[in-house]
């Protein structure tokens, strides 16, 4: 189990800031695609709406009631995905995914953010709510259908 001391660096001061200013943090009023995912573990839920233009995200909204670090994770993907396309979400996905089950180091660019998050790979009860927007963007977006998400 961990002790305090572990505790206190997994909820650094930038997760905790992270979690504190969580962007486009309100459900959109018409919304093209929308999930909702929730972490049967510790029960933080995660409800994501998005609208596309072509193969990005136009507009984003997430209601976020999770742990500090699946806030943060909610906050670093509210940080950079307007304008992103499905394919650079999968990316980022994989890379947070790798960060937690791997031990793989944060990529570089766009995803490097993510970096902050990987004191958390040693604490698995906590994956599957750090994990819960970013999976629920990609259903939301695959929900939408080909004919909006395609490039064109």
């Amino acid at each position: 189990m961990a002790d305090a001391v572990d505790l206190i660096s997994l909820y650094s001061k930038r997760i905790l800031a992270l979690a504190a200013d969580i962007p486009h943090a309100e459900r959109l009023s018409n919304p093209q695609g929308s999930a909702m995912k929730r972490s049967p573990l510790c029960g933080s839920t995660v409800t994501v709406d998005v609208r596309m233009d072509r193969n990005r995200v136009a507009e984003y909204g997430q209601d976020v009631k999770a742990c500090a670090l699946g806030q943060a994770s909610a906050a670093i993907l509210g940080e950079k995905i307007v304008g992103a396309t499905r394919e650079q979400l999968v990316e980022g996905r994989d890379a947070l995914r790798a960060i937690l089950k791997q031990g793989v180091d944060a990529p570089e660019g766009m995803w490097s953010a993510l970096e902050v998050l990987t004191p958390a790979r040693d604490y698995k009860n906590r994956h599957a709510s750090i994990m819960l927007a970013w999976d629920g963007v990609l259903e939301a977006i695959d929900g939408i259908g080909v004919d909006v998400c395609a490039e064109g």
